[in-house]
């Protein structure tokens, strides 16, 4: 990576941290997907049950294999028949893995779901949450964040789903209603009542949508 870019992401990061422990939340930054990998791992002891939602920056540092292999509780929901128990027990779980369709330079996350599995464990219910976040996915403001999530990462996830929505065919959101959506409730974290419950990971690389 260019030697510019990686000064910026540097700095832009410090100011991101800076916004999220002002939401009472708690940002690091890594400088790799080994350091992001590193780093996650230290925070999660062994033996901890861990559930998550559809964070592919997670499967892209390599955590999720690291935690199936390891010495944990991994709730696979994937692997698992029953879908609704699996997202239940996600909402006891001592760690719950994700990742955000946008943040602001500020510490506001912003996500989009559509069983809404994901943005309500984020809300509330797993004792703490990682969020691997690629520095590509930092925007100005609340308003950018917004944007980038209907306009980049829902159409993305939609195509990758095979839904039929009319962003998976034209690439940019178009506000609609189809039984195909997933952008059916929005999560905007701009606070954690609860310190030392959501962690950041802010990684110096592009990783999923």
């Amino acid at each position: 990576m260019n030697e510019n870019i990686v000064k910026r992401n540097e700095l832009l990061a410090q100011r991101v941290i800076k916004g999220l422990s002002s939401r009472n939340m708690t940002g690091y930054y890594a400088e790799s997907r080994e350091a992001a990998l590193s780093l996650a791992l230290s925070l999660i002891p062994e033996g901890s049950s861990i559930a998550m939602g559809g964070a592919m920056s997670a499967h892209e540092i390599g955590l999720v294999e690291a935690l199936k292999n390891g010495s944990y509780h991994f709730i696979d929901r994937d692997a698992m028949a029953d879908k609704r128990a699996a997202m239940l027990a996600a909402y006891d779980a001592d760690f719950f893995l994700t990742s955000a369709n946008a943040m602001t330079e500020d510490g506001v996350m912003v996500n989009i779901d559509g069983n809404a599995n994901r943005v309500s464990a984020i809300a509330n219910g797993p004792k703490k949450v990682i969020c691997i976040v690629g520095m590509n996915k930092i925007c100005k403001d609340l308003d950018g964040a917004m944007k980038r999530a209907r306009n980049v990462a829902a159409p993305i996830n939609a195509q990758r789903f095979g839904l039929s929505t009319p962003c998976a065919k034209t690439g940019a959101c178009m506000d609609c209603k189809s039984p195909d959506t997933i952008c059916c409730q929005f999560l905007i974290t701009r606070f954690s009542r609860h310190t030392d419950r959501i962690h950041v990971i802010l990684v110096n690389d592009a990783l999923g949508f």
